[in-house]
């Protein structure tokens, strides 16, 4: 069935303001840009239907029965356009029909058709009362993310570019029809601002039950997140079955099998598992194991948490992982970590740790520093998750500065701290070009204990006070890197594991992972007030 703007008897509802990049999905071709001047923008918190000052009139809707015209739905995030009309709107009614264009659809349509009591009839042509149809429909440029939607006669067309625009359409659609409510009549155009969109979870510290994680996943998928970071080793654990060294395994951890069940789980809601095996630091669970490796300082201090970079063993174990797991998490992210490294928090790195300035000269040259050894270190790393076809990111306490070797250019940044010894600005990595990933744990560190002046982050200060481009601390970098800000992760840190259950620590992220997902779907001003958004949270439970 063929989608389309509603033509007479529609009139353009946007929430919202502000200009928007790319392209939305649309059924009937259209690709005008978002912000378009086809689209009329109320004052946020008002529809068109009542605000008409400051834009040109727009017609006036024909009469279609009794039915006033469509407010726009409400959903977090909220959708970015609709265009409303008159009309009934659309309830779910058992026994109407789920249909596709497109077998790629078939998960989509089962998955919508099992949430809202609805049978999935697979590739039809035909059309019945009371049809969602689901289709993929190309439109050169779109954002693979856009989607739209369109509620008319009686009928539910959701369409997009591809299979991940339509899945978020779907969950659109189950939370406007959430507790027996309505699909407004109307054109739904929807996009997020941001690529990524994540949660990452510590998993290595504390141990979480797969069935926890999966109702994670389930969370994330309907909110519109498209990562799930799993960091799952530490020094205080190393979670996930091996075959390669199960020596280092903990007693509590996950099996591979339930690992694939997340990961499947994961893409049928088009989120990809960004794995993190942490290096050259936090891994003091391979040490316990292997205490040959342990870094030591001049005097035979252990670092903790630190593998001795000089010790080829270091790097074969480390190797030995990331080619296991590599194919347990086929999804194209992958976390090196590359943050804290002990033999760099110290004034004098090569006094400290002189077989590390030994080990630096040898390899890179005379003047080699022990950060060019690790630096070597991680590009190193990189190369053994590269032949799997990963793309990467490192901590930004990985990259150092005024070093002889440089990180790989593909290498993106996980911006999380301006705390760390000889701290940079987030605006010395983009000038350079780099990539970031916002972390910014002012905001985003939900630090179990909450150690070290870290304080449970809330959804309110997140919804009204951040947006992408505030990277460290509370000031954005200029909107000339809004591009190269690919988006952010909220992330759950287990420094002291018991001070939460895992039931208190999904009732405490509830809030914030909301807040989350609203501000990288769409970085402007919420129209909704945070009461209003709270309250809205509670409705959809």
């Amino acid at each position: 069935m063929k989608t389309g703007v509603l033509i007479g008897a529609a009139m353009a509802v946007t929430v919202g303001a502000g200009v928007s990049l790319g392209l939305w999905a649309s059924g009937d071709g259209d690709s005008s840009p978002a912000g378009a001047a086809r689209e009329q923008r109320p004052a946020a918190g008002t529809s068109a239907a009542s605000s008409s000052a400051g834009r040109a009139a727009s017609p006036s809707p024909s009469p279609t029965r009794s039915y006033p015209l469509s407010q726009a739905p409400l959903t977090i995030p909220a959708v970015r356009s609709h265009t409303a009309a008159r009309g009934p709107g659309w309830r779910p009614a058992r026994g109407e029909r789920v249909v596709v264009n497109d077998a790629a659809l078939a998960d989509e349509g089962r998955l919508i058709a099992s949430e809202l009591g609805l049978t999935y009839a697979g590739q039809k042509d035909d059309v019945k009362a009371g049809d969602l149809r689901l289709a993929v429909q190309e439109a050169a440029g779109a954002n693979p993310e856009s989607y739209s939607m369109t509620v008319r006669g009686g009928r539910v067309s959701i369409s997009g570019p591809s299979d991940t625009g339509v899945f978020y359409g779907t969950r659109t659609l189950k939370q406007e029809v959430h507790g027996g409510g309505t699909a407004p009549e109307g054109v739904v155009r929807d996009q997020p601002a941001k690529p990524v969109r994540g949660f990452t979870l510590d998993m290595a510290r504390k141990y979480f039950t797969a069935g926890w994680i999966e109702d994670r996943v389930r969370e994330l998928g309907d909110l519109k997140f498209n990562q799930l970071g799993l960091h799952f080793s530490d020094d205080q654990g190393f979670r996930i079955e091996s075959d390669s060294h199960p020596e280092i395994v903990s007693q509590r951890h996950l099996t591979k099998a339930e690992v694939e069940r997340i990961v499947a789980l994961a893409a049928s809601r088009h989120i990809t598992v960004v794995p993190e095996i942490d290096s050259p630091g936090h891994l003091g669970a391979v040490l316990a194991a292997h205490p040959d490796l342990q870094l030591r300082n001049a005097q035979g201090v252990a670092a903790q948490g630190a593998v001795d970079i000089s010790k080829p063993g270091a790097a074969k174990i480390v190797d030995d992982l990331l080619n296991e797991y590599a194919d347990l998490f086929p999804g194209a992210q992958w976390n090196l970590g590359g943050d804290e490294y002990r033999a760099l928090m110290v004034p004098k790195p090569a006094v400290s740790y002189p077989q590390l300035a030994a080990a630096a000269r040898q390899a890179y040259g005379s003047g080699a520093t022990v950060s060019d050894l690790t630096t070597g270190w991680l590009n190193d790393r990189a190369k053994t998750v590269r032949a799997h076809g990963k793309t990467m990111r490192v901590w930004n306490d990985g990259f150092f500065r005024g070093t002889s070797v440089q990180l790989a250019e593909d290498l993106q940044v996980a911006y999380w701290t301006g705390k760390e010894i000889g701290a940079r600005q987030p605006t010395e990595y983009l000038s350079a070009g780099r990539k970031i990933v916002n972390y910014n744990d002012a905001f985003f560190y939900y630090v179990l204990g909450q150690p070290n002046r870290f304080y449970y982050p809330t959804g309110e200060r997140i919804y009204e006070q951040w947006t992408p481009r505030v990277v460290r601390g509370t000031v954005p970098v200029p909107a000339a890197y809004d591009r190269q800000i690919l988006g952010g992760s909220f992330a759950v840190w287990c420094d002291f594991p018991n001070a939460q259950t895992q039931n208190q620590v999904a009732a405490g992220i509830r809030m914030p992972l909301r807040a989350t997902a609203q501000k990288l779907w769409d970085s402007r001003q919420p129209s909704l007030s945070w009461t209003r958004f709270k309250a809205l949270a509670a409705e959809l439970g």
